[in-house]
């Protein structure tokens, strides 16, 4: 059974996107996912883990101190302490606001981009109005925990042809303060640089466009 729209998102992954990870992030969001004995593993803008010892920087983010499972960041030259696994900090950028209301700022290529979570550990989404529902990558379900085995098998039609998918529904998707409950997506055996946040999330909300700027104001 092919998934026209999850077709779609594929290629667009395959022929562009994957490009895209050199883009620089909307904003300077960083997590601390681990210790390394007095060395803090830290994930800025959703890269993969850097051990970085008290005094020096990665990506602009300076370490001052590390005690236990928490480490003492300098970030655009104000400190913020981090505890393992906590939810990422973000300095600067697009915004997520309360009340419903998410606004987004374009990025290199024109792509919209924002940290969030699903099932509350962190990931990094793309908006991508041509999917018809929320799509992550193998491994990034399997990174936030999701037992997609479980879901209803789908085949996907994809650039490099036809793979498995698991359609299956999260529990909660939060953008910043707004959150949203049982939401569709589907998991694609394709590898995918970021979690492409498609319709089954966007049609609860109402969507405009300013030049550069995404605002999505919540229906329900």
């Amino acid at each position: 059974m092919a998934h026209r729209p999850e077709r779609r998102s594929a290629l667009r992954i395959i022929a562009g996107l994957l490009a895209a990870t050199a883009l620089p992030a909307l904003s300077q969001s960083v997590q601390l996912s681990g210790m390394m004995g007095n060395k803090a593993l830290l994930i800025v803008n959703g890269g993969p883990p850097k051990s970085v010892a008290p005094g020096e920087s990665h990506q602009g983010v300076k370490v001052v101190s590390t005690a236990g499972d928490q480490a003492v960041l300098e970030i655009d030259g104000k400190r913020q302490t981090l505890r393992v696994g906590e939810s990422p900090v973000s300095v600067g950028g697009s915004g997520v606001g309360s009340g419903g209301r998410i606004t987004l700022s374009a990025g290199s290529g024109g792509h919209f981009m924002s940290q969030g979570t699903i099932n509350g550990r962190t990931v990094q989404f793309l908006v991508d109005t041509g999917a018809s529902l929320v799509t992550l990558s193998v491994a990034d379900a399997e990174r936030v925990g999701l037992n997609y085995r479980s879901g209803q098998p789908a085949r996907m039609n994809t650039a490099n042809g036809t793979t498995q998918g698991w359609r299956i529904k999260l529990n909660s998707l939060r953008l910043g303060e707004v959150e949203v409950f049982e939401v569709d997506a589907i998991v694609s055996q394709q590898a995918m640089p970021y979690v492409l946040l498609g319709n089954s999330f966007l049609s609860r909300f109402q969507m405009q466009r300013d030049n550069e700027q995404m605002t999505l104001e919540r229906r329900y």
